[in-house]
């Protein structure tokens, strides 16, 4: 059955699911309030980098499924779904900022129609979020309207969040009301993956879980790097022998500069408040937030034990391949600290480099492909594993470069390979 849904917000998770419920047949409002970014989105721009987005949207533009508004006069009220997708950002005591979900919370109750709504919050949000959602819509709507929330989080991977959204391991669908259940089901007919129904409680839970569950395993990967560091090990090899292990697997213990993103780090510290709230020991996450933090540190203080010089080539930028999300980056951090210790920074990413500019401005030296950036230098930093540098002239690398130093924070090069060909290379964990 083909439905018209809102969607408010076009971050990752609004637009991506927009697009994709869309591509289905579906009529899709997404609501946003720049005018500047609507215009490109209305245009085919999708206003952030991720494969095969720009095609879909502007397919479904064509089929006129997809409107971008900055009202809800028009979207909300015939709609049988409305998704909440705004940011959640971490205050300074790590706790989510919930300001935008409430607000809009507010806005749907006075624009929903009479009859049955389902209002599901998309966006991560702590246990007990929804419930407060419920109460603000029930305080604001009109009296002929009935509503029901649903909790049907995300998880997309920034890179790959087409494929994660129509082929996701599991659709999650949190609700005590059992009509509510049923058209969000209807919804996602089309998607495949396991299909977990349970309550408002437990389906917001589910969200933190996996993504604090997932950065404990890169975290662990580090605090095993820090062992090999110390002892001479290879970490890659540990790591790939103990992946053999069928109750633990390989898939997320990789050891580098640290997690980033907009997901990882927030959820991680959102769901220790959560904790503290409920007096339970955090310890464990703080563990798992600290080592994050030293792998950065330590980098950089490889970085400045070993150079002879002060400037550096950098390839990636992006907190993962296949994104131009900045935020949280280990480079981020890293760079800052070497700007102010004087170094000049030469940088290349694919697609990253205009939201660094917009972190790190005139700082640093943009160029236009991995050779520029390593033209003269003293040594190479790699901060992301994009593909272009795996298959990568080192020959002509090494030619360019003045100094033959690679700080290699992906681990994309074998030691052997590199010493064979003339650097001095320093990978993690890696002897």
């Amino acid at each position: 059955m083909l439905m018209t849904i809102t969607i408010i917000g076009h971050g990752y998770v609004g637009l991506v699911s927009a697009c994709v419920f869309a591509d289905f047949g579906n009529k899709v409002w997404v609501i946003g309030h720049t005018p500047e970014k609507l215009a490109r989105l209305r245009s085919g721009d999708p206003i952030l980098y991720e494969p095969g987005l720009k095609e879909m949207l502007e397919k479904n533009l064509k089929a006129k499924r997809l409107i971008f508004t900055d009202t809800y006069k028009d979207s909300v009220p015939e709609s049988q779904i409305v998704f909440i997708t705004v940011g959640t950002p971490p205050k300074e005591n790590g706790a989510a900022d919930l300001t935008a979900v409430y607000h809009v919370a507010e806005q749907i109750a006075k624009h929903l129609k009479p009859g049955f709504n389902v209002v599901s919050c998309k966006s991560t949000v702590p246990v007990g979020t929804n419930k407060k959602v419920e109460e603000i819509v029930n305080k604001n709507k009109k009296a002929n309207s009935h509503i029901a929330v649903a909790s049907c989080p995300e998880f997309l991977r920034e890179g790959s969040a087409l494929g994660d959204t129509l082929h996701p391991d599991r659709v999650i669908v949190g609700s005590s009301s059992k009509e509510a259940v049923d058209t969000m089901l209807e919804l996602h007919k089309p998607i495949s993956g396991d299909r977990v129904v349970t309550d408002l409680a437990s389906a917001e839970l589910i969200k933190y879980t996996s993504n604090s569950m997932l950065a404990t395993k890169i975290s662990f990967a580090n605090l095993i790097s820090f062992y090999c560091e110390k002892t001479g090990a290879d970490v890659e090899t540990v790591l790939d022998a103990v992946g053999l292990d069928k109750r633990i697997g390989r898939s997320f213990m990789y050891p580098g500069v640290g997690y980033g993103g907009s997901c990882f780090p927030k959820d991680v510290q959102a769901l220790m408040d959560t904790g503290k709230n409920l007096e339970i020991d955090t310890s464990l996450l703080q563990a798992v937030e600290n080592i994050n933090q030293q792998a950065r540190e330590n980098f950089l203080k490889n970085i400045l034990k070993h150079i002879k010089g002060k400037t550096i080539g950098v390839w990636g930028l992006s907190f993962k391949p296949d994104t131009d999300d900045v935020r949280f980056a280990p480079s981020v951090y890293v760079l800052r600290e070497l700007i102010k210790k004087g170094f000049t920074l030469k940088v290349y990413d694919q697609v990253a480099m205009e939201n660094i500019k917009k972190i790190l401005g005139n700082k640093l030296t943009y160029v236009n492909n991995p050779y520029e950036a390593v033209e003269n230098v003293d040594a190479l930093c790699i901060f992301t594993e994009w593909n272009e540098f795996k298959q990568i002239d080192l020959s002509k690398v090494k030619k360019l470069m003045k100094k033959h130093l690679i700080f290699d924070g992906r681990n994309i090069f074998e030691p052997k390979k590199m010493k064979k060909a003339g650097f001095e290379y320093y990978g993690i964990g890696r002897s």
